[in-house]
């Protein structure tokens, strides 16, 4: 009989070897994460700096942005959720750590009882404990899974900064590039009234017509209203921004646009990096060990619970005073539960779990091939960026002599004004433009650096 006990107790725990498997990161892979980028290798020198490496206040130099960033880290409200979410991870952590633990206990009864004229005192103090013996891993399992999650909200709370870094960023970039464009569209409002006038002179000695006149007002307005629709632009983006720095609504100190020095030299470095920078893909892959570890849980359901309890007890059941405590009575219990009728809802807990699992693996592969896409878009977004940076300044140079050319040509009469205005649209227009151009490579350097796990740290 002892042989049959031990020779079933060997199978048992055979079978529940697979609930003490560690979890491991599944092989992905990670050499294509990137899409072919001979174009963008074309434009980036080899020398470059890895973007995702560099501390968010070396990346950011202005000091008004870093001023703006520190407030956001501090009081942006989906930064501090994140935070809490952490501490419930903590806390969580340790309840599965004490599971380990004996639960011990106190109590104490007293009882007063007068019949027929006698007194009888009894009371009882004592001592009680259990503790479940951590044999198949249901604990060790419950506690690896508390730790992933703990893992997984740390992650999160780094994706949720790395998010608010490149938001706030963003935000006070396009507040400088519409403050350009802003101070471009002022000075060619003044510049055109005083054409307008001009114009009207020339028409009293017949070196224009009503015709160039009314373009050219038609023209003067529609730069105020664009002046409009900037100045509400700056406001709505400010209040926007306001609210990402968890304040109310208000003016935002900011530089100014000639003074932003970003990396010339940037480069992603190379695709495993991202399983180590990538905030959100960490998260992923520590859902993914939580799964695993609740999978393990569920199979150790199918197995015994060991469980010994204990308790010492005073008592004065022969009716002494109270102050005498009497008589001491232990009593130490082992018992094994095993699930018989439940076993159906510990199979159908553990297909659930299985489920969850793969779900969770696919959501781990998705998040790669998405930071891979977005390394890819942000590296070309930026070598697109350098190109259309030396094509406009070519443009605008062109623009440039194009409107002094029909200036001299208007002046000796052969050439129309409406000709003069046309050129003059064009460059406000590249001027304007270039401006864009100049926030497009801003943000894709803010792209890369975000997609790179950048700010996380």
């Amino acid at each position: 009989m002892k042989k049959l006990i031990i020779f079933f107790t060997g199978i048992v725990l055979l079978s529940s070897c697979s609930v003490y498997k560690t979890f491991e990161t599944p092989e992905v892979e990670k050499e294509n994460l990137y899409r072919d980028t001979s174009a963008v290798d074309a434009a980036i020198p080899e020398d470059s700096v890895n973007l995702g490496n560099l501390p968010w206040r070396e990346l950011f130099t202005d000091p008004q942005l870093q001023e703006l960033l520190k407030q956001g880290l501090e009081a942006n409200v989906d930064l501090q959720t994140a935070w809490l979410r952490i501490e419930q991870a903590e806390a969580s952590l340790s309840s599965a750590r004490l599971a380990y633990t004996p639960d011990l206990s106190f109590s104490s009864t007293g009882t007063l009882s007068d019949f027929d004229g006698s007194t009888t005192k009894f009371h009882n103090s004592g001592l009680s404990t259990s503790w479940q013996i951590p044999l198949f891993g249901g604990l060790r399992n419950a506690k690896k899974g508390a730790e992933a999650t703990l893992e997984q909200s740390q992650a999160y709370q780094q994706a949720v900064q790395t998010q608010l870094i490149a938001t706030i960023a963003n935000s006070y970039y396009y507040l400088l590039m519409l403050d350009r464009q802003l101070d471009i569209t002022g000075k060619t409002i003044l510049s055109w009234e005083d054409r307008i006038e001009s114009m009207r002179a020339l028409k009293e000695v017949g070196m224009t017509n009503e015709a160039s006149i009314t373009q050219s007002e038609a023209s003067y307005y529609a730069l105020k209203t664009t002046y409009s629709d900037l100045q509400q632009s700056i406001r709505e983006t400010e209040n926007a921004l306001s609210i990402t720095l968890g304040q109310a609504p208000q003016a935002i100190k900011r530089g100014e646009w000639q003074s932003i020095k970003l990396p010339e030299r940037i480069s992603a470095g190379v695709p495993l990096q991202i399983l180590a920078n990538r905030p959100d893909v960490k998260q992923y892959e520590m859902a993914l060990a939580t799964a695993f570890y609740n999978t393990n849980v569920a199979r150790s359901a199918f197995y015994p619970n060991i469980t010994i309890s204990a308790s010492s007890v005073w008592t004065n059941s022969n009716g002494g005073i109270i102050s005498n405590p009497g008589d001491l009575l232990s009593s130490t219990i082992g018992s094994l539960t095993a699930p018989i009728l439940n076993r159906g809802v510990n199979k159908a807990n553990l297909k659930i779990t299985k489920s969850l699992q793969e779900e969770a693996l696919l959501n781990f592969k998705q998040s790669l091939l998405n930071a891979g896409s977005e390394v890819s878009n942000a590296l070309f977004q930026y070598a697109t960026t350098l190109q259309k940076q030396a094509n406009r300044n070519k443009q605008l140079e062109a623009l440039e002599r194009s409107v002094v050319y029909t200036r001299q040509l208007f002046q000796t009469g052969a050439s129309t004004y409406l000709e003069v205005l046309t050129a003059q649209e064009d460059l406000l227009d590249a001027q304007l433009s270039e401006t864009n151009d100049w926030y497009d490579q801003v943000q894709a350097v803010i792209s890369l650096y975000q997609a790179l796990g950048g700010g996380s740290e």
